[in-house]
């Protein structure tokens, strides 16, 4: 929960430090063209990565496997895309690792272990 809440307040001042610095270096405009931007390419970069895993895991079914990864893929992009729509370069560049198949697969063992650690500690309970 503490962590929560240092996240709650440390990431946006954060962006907004690095927006400021942005607007100062580059303009305004471009700023926030750059912000519209990766929204954009967020949105877009979003669907296409979520759609190509809705055909894994519908894919995975069809075989009769279980689709843990393209769920957790699906999960990594929804975090990403939205991430990609709220303003900032810190939450982008985030989106963006979480977005790209390359990253997210460096990222998915670590989420894997975060959610392992939490069934452990009865933070999320697995109903049959």
């Amino acid at each position: 929960m503490r962590l929560l809440m240092l996240l709650i307040i440390v990431i946006p001042a954060l962006e907004i430090g690095i927006l400021i610095f942005s607007g100062n270096t580059i303009g305004a405009i471009p700023t926030i063209l750059l912000i519209i931007l990766t929204g954009v390419i967020g949105a877009w970069l979003a669907k296409q990565q979520g759609i190509e895993t809705l055909r894994n895991a519908q894919q995975q079914m069809q075989y009769g496997q279980v689709p843990g990864s393209a769920i957790i893929d699906g999960l990594c992009i929804l975090v990403g895309g939205l991430l990609l729509l709220t303003p900032g370069f810190i939450t982008d560049t985030v989106g963006f690792l979480l977005l790209f198949p390359i990253s997210r697969n460096k990222i998915k063992p670590l989420l894997l272990i975060m959610i392992k650690k939490m069934i452990d500690r009865n933070q999320i309970t697995i109903i049959r």
